[in-house]
């Protein structure tokens, strides 16, 4: 993407609410024009704080904020031509779904002609024309949701921003609305902000994933390189699942290691985080990247011995717990119908294997 692509600029942020402990640290975050970019991370992250400030809900401490080059710092949210969807949908209890949507387009002075017809395009676009008479209370958790989001787009924002506005749906509606949202934001190129915990919901969104932790962002990038190339411990670990073997560097060779196990197992991985030799190090897997052995050990992958102590069902696919020497337990992905599931029983010997390009040392 190009510099002139830039629709947001967050440089040097930061935040405070005590005057001591900083909430946000020095965020330097460029967002660009129709993409849809997640803040994800755990609670206290930093992330909803981000898109508060963005929205003008709160003022940075320190720093710039942008919004096609206009500083944003001072500007109250009604003047920002920003979008805002949250998470208990804010809808006003007394007005109709027409003069919920239409709220905005009044603040904004919207002529009275123009605004019927901008709310009746809004409710086409979320599927909910024949709801404009009803009330709130008359509406599913997820129909309040389409209707925030009409609101929200009512007014055509620069900027559509979400806080959470899938987590109070049931699992079956929340994962409809994902690919719902996704479908809505390639059909209209707007600009959305989501901040969500869920990693899940991310992957299945996102353009692009910032991953916050302690107020800072630990890795940005696109979801497949987020999911594949994580850049440190908490990333491999916070999206998706890992398993984690400890050890020490032994060697190193390249952009690749050799690490050693307590046990005096030798693994192969790739140094991502540039440690030398002797140096404590955490290992990381993804459970699909390993598979049951089938004695060989070919193509110089990396061989661990365990023990089966017993299966998960998914549906699709069964994971298997496996008990390491000195180490976590482990998960490995095994697909329905492999011989090796025929007759299990817990505690038997397993042999793992994996290729070293998957294993990922973080010193």
């Amino acid at each position: 993407m190009k510099t002139s692509d830039v629709i947001v600029s967050f440089r040097g942020v930061r935040k405070t609410y005590d005057g001591e402990t900083l909430v946000v640290k020095q965020l330097d975050l460029d967002i660009y024009q129709g993409e849809f970019l997640t803040l994800l991370g755990p609670s206290g992250s930093g992330k909803t704080t981000c898109l508060m400030m963005l929205a003008g809900f709160e003022f940075p401490t320190g720093g710039e904020i942008r919004l096609e080059g206009k500083l944003l710092n001072n500007v109250p949210p009604h003047k920002r031509d920003i979008g805002m969807v949250f998470q208990n949908y804010a809808l006003f209890p007394h007005l109709t779904v027409e003069q919920n949507v239409a709220y905005p387009l009044g603040v904004r002075k919207v002529p009275t002609a123009e605004r019927a017809q901008r709310v009746n395009d809004a409710l086409k676009m979320v599927r909910m024309e024949g709801f404009a008479k009803r009330y709130p209370a008359q509406l599913s958790g997820g129909q309040q949701q389409r209707i925030a989001l009409a609101r929200a787009l009512v007014f055509q924002p620069k900027l559509v921003l979400m806080d959470e506005p899938l987590g109070a749906l049931d699992k079956q509606l929340r994962e409809h609305m994902q690919y719902e949202l996704k479908s809505l934001h390639e059909k209209l190129g707007v600009t959305f902000v989501y901040v969500t915990h869920d990693q899940g919901e991310a992957l299945t969104m996102s353009d692009r994933v910032a991953v916050f932790d302690k107020g800072i962002v630990q890795q940005l990038d696109s979801v497949d390189r987020l999911y594949e190339s994580p850049c440190n411990e908490f990333v491999a670990n916070f999206i998706g699942d890992s398993n984690r073997l400890r050890g020490t560097i032994a060697a190193v060779d390249g952009e690749y290691c050799e690490m050693h196990l307590a046990d005096g197992t030798r693994l192969k991985g790739r140094n991502v985080a540039g440690a030398q030799a002797g140096a404590s190090a955490i290992a990381c897997i993804r459970p699909e990247r390993m598979k049951l052995a089938n004695g060989s050990n070919g193509n110089g992958a990396n061989a661990l011995a365990g023990e089966a102590r017993g299966l998960i069902y998914f549906g699709d696919h069964v994971r298997m717990r496996c008990g390491l020497h000195q180490q976590d337990e482990c998960f490995v992905k095994v697909p329905l119908g492999t011989e090796a599931l025929d007759g299990f029983a817990p505690g038997q010997p397993v042999a793992l294997e994996f290729a070293p390009e998957h294993l990922r040392v973080f010193a």
